[in-house]
């Protein structure tokens, strides 16, 4: 997604308009020169409002991922745990809606300039009467939010069951108002890496593994949950308490995707335009499909069986890697990049318990690994593109990223603290931190 990237309706129309008085002026007929702005006015007022159309559409269908986040954490988790993800993920839209608008927004995008960040202020937005460009401005802004509150939705799974609530709060807040605005303005605001020649066209690096960096930060700072890990080195799996919720989620995750990289392109005033958002909706189901088959594939072969939550994020890990770059492939190659994103998923899950690092969802496999893959595989299918500098994009937001985050939770767990207490863990945090039940006539107490 370049925020750079404007189409020049208006420009166009006030030259053809000059140019058609001009035609006047000489001796033509003014009626003609009359009924050629008018119909040049009439395109740009219509170009207008396709581009706030999709702007507005997608950007409600990405808003609804803030559900899919929440559903598939509460099957995710344990049922002691259910109501405490489900307050998170409402508080964590909440807060990204406010703190983008206080400070996000503006750093991401305000007088970058091929620097490291823009300036501080709250977005000011202007008069429908006195509203400039090719879409609405509101519009607009509305559709950066939510990628910003995705990012947040990310760190949330990863980090649960053994979290508690404010500290986690402050965590979203600055990265919602602070980290995630600065590593975006470095592309999408027109900053350092846009004048390099980065590309991210929706967000696998600025957006997934920037919520994977921020969550392994958390984890590793955390710790894993108890009972997770023996002291032998060995793995216990904890089950989830819905496999149905888990699935809900992904798919309304899968049908929010659409609204996360079609509207990326940035425009639907033009049959190009509209051609482009077709072809992205496509490959962008093509590689979630194929990140399913292929991690349903991986896991009978490894395991004899085929393991459902490695299937889940099979296709979120497809829809993770595609992200990058969803217009330029072929089908093929869309298929081939979501495949090995789900299989990429499916290795890492176990990795990651054998280093003892506790991510309940599997998000940082599915949005940190698939998110780097998929930035790397934008050259490809894209020639205007490199390796060296989508590496150089994915390093540099990485580090930031994960070393400021580190920071943060170092901060936090030294100060305020940053994990309940064992007795609180056991006894579930609905009840510990919430003070209400998920399933209060159902799930015993899960140790």
């Amino acid at each position: 997604m370049n925020y750079l990237t404007r189409k020049s309706t208006l420009v166009g129309a006030a030259a053809v308009t000059l140019l058609a008085f001009a035609g006047a002026a000489f001796g033509q007929d003014a009626e003609v020169a009359e009924e050629v702005v008018s119909e040049f006015a009439l395109a740009a007022d219509t170009a207008y409002i396709f581009n706030t159309f999709l702007f507005l559409v997608c950007g409600f269908l990405v808003m609804w991922m803030a559900a899919g986040f929440a559903m598939l954490e509460a099957g995710m988790v344990r049922s002691k745990n259910v109501a405490m993800q489900c307050t998170k993920n409402v508080a964590l839209y909440a807060t990204a809606g406010l703190m983008f608008w206080l400070v996000g927004y503006n750093l991401m995008y305000d007088g970058v300039d091929g620097g490291f960040i823009g300036s501080l202020g709250w977005v000011v937005l202007p008069a429908p009467d006195a509203d400039p460009g090719d879409y609405a401005a509101a519009s607009d802004w509305f559709f950066q939010m939510v990628f910003c509150a995705t990012t947040a939705s990310i760190v949330s799974g990863a980090l649960a069951e053994r979290i508690k609530l404010w500290p986690f709060m402050i965590f979203i807040a600055i990265l919602t108002g602070v980290l995630y605005p600065i590593t975006g303005s470095w592309q999408w605001g027109g900053g350092w890496l846009a004048e390099m020649g980065f590309s991210d066209f929706a967000g696998s690096t600025l957006v997934h593994s920037v919520g994977g960096w921020a969550a392994l930060a958390g984890a590793l700072i955390l710790g894993a949950r108890k009972g997770k890990f023996g002291p032998d080195g060995s793995v216990h799996p904890i089950q989830g308490s819905s496999m149905p919720l888990a699935t809900l989620g992904t798919f309304i995750l899968w049908l929010g995707w659409f609204g996360f990289n079609g509207g990326s392109q940035l425009a639907l005033g033009s049959m190009a335009d509209a051609s482009s958002v077709a072809k992205i909706f496509v490959n962008t189901n093509t590689a979630a499909a194929a990140g399913v088959i292929a991690a349903m594939v991986l896991t009978q072969l490894l395991y004899k069986k085929v393991d459902i939550t490695m299937v889940l994020n099979g296709a979120l890990g497809g829809l993770v890697a595609i992200t990058a770059e969803p217009l330029m492939p072929t089908i093929l190659w869309s298929a081939i990049i979501g495949g090995i994103g789900g299989i990429l998923v499916v290795i890492a899950v176990p990795l990651l318990d054998r280093m003892k690092i506790d991510d309940v969802v599997g998000a940082i496999p599915v949005h940190l690994i698939a998110g780097i893959w998929g930035t790397l595989a934008v050259p490809i299918t894209n020639p205007g593109t490199s390796f060296g500098t989508q590496i150089i994009g994915i390093a540099a937001v990485g580090a930031f990223t994960f070393i400021a985050s580190l920071i943060i939770w170092g901060v936090l767990k030294a100060t305020v603290g940053v994990r309940v207490s064992e007795e609180d863990e056991i006894m579930g945090l609905d009840k510990a931190e919430i003070g209400v039940e998920a399933y209060p006539d159902f799930a015993p107490n899960q140790h």
